[in-house]
């Protein structure tokens, strides 16, 4: 099935749209926009899922400090002498691992918005220099 329909995939669209002459249409111009267009979405797609490796990296080494604190947290909650001694050091291993878990997500936030923007930023700026060739292709068309 997937062969009949190989003739279409081998099309050059590039020549078929440069064979047709529209009057007042720059295809050529056109069709160096819409690689722009391609290039731009290329590119904040890398930028997104470098920020998305990031995220993970950073989550990973999250995950084994936690891990080798909490051993640590266990090991001088049992050091401790009378079982007030062990509320009250229970009591400041779970502030600080409440503090440490929200320093994390907000890190966390942060490394999200930054790839979310950057990446936006590169859409935005495609999108002005899209409109800014349209512009100019209307006016080029008078």
């Amino acid at each position: 099935m997937v062969d009949q329909f190989k003739p279409l995939w081998d099309m050059d669209i590039t020549k078929m749209m440069g064979d047709f002459k529209f009057p007042g249409l720059d295809v050529e111009g056109l069709m160096a926009t819409q690689r722009k267009n391609i290039e731009a979405v290329q590119a904040a797609n890398k930028l997104a899922m470098e920020g998305l490796q990031a995220v993970a990296q950073r989550q990973t080494e999250i995950l084994r400090q936690t891990m080798e604190e909490i051993s640590k947290m266990m090991q001088d909650m049992m050091a401790a002498g009378t079982p007030e001694d062990r509320m009250a050091k229970h009591a400041d291993l779970l502030k600080t691992a409440f503090e440490r878990t929200l320093s994390n997500m907000r890190e966390m936030a942060e490394m999200i918005a930054k790839s979310n923007t950057e990446a936006a930023e590169v859409i935005s700026a495609r999108v002005s220099e899209n409109l800014e060739e349209i512009k100019g292709m209307a006016k080029a068309a008078k």
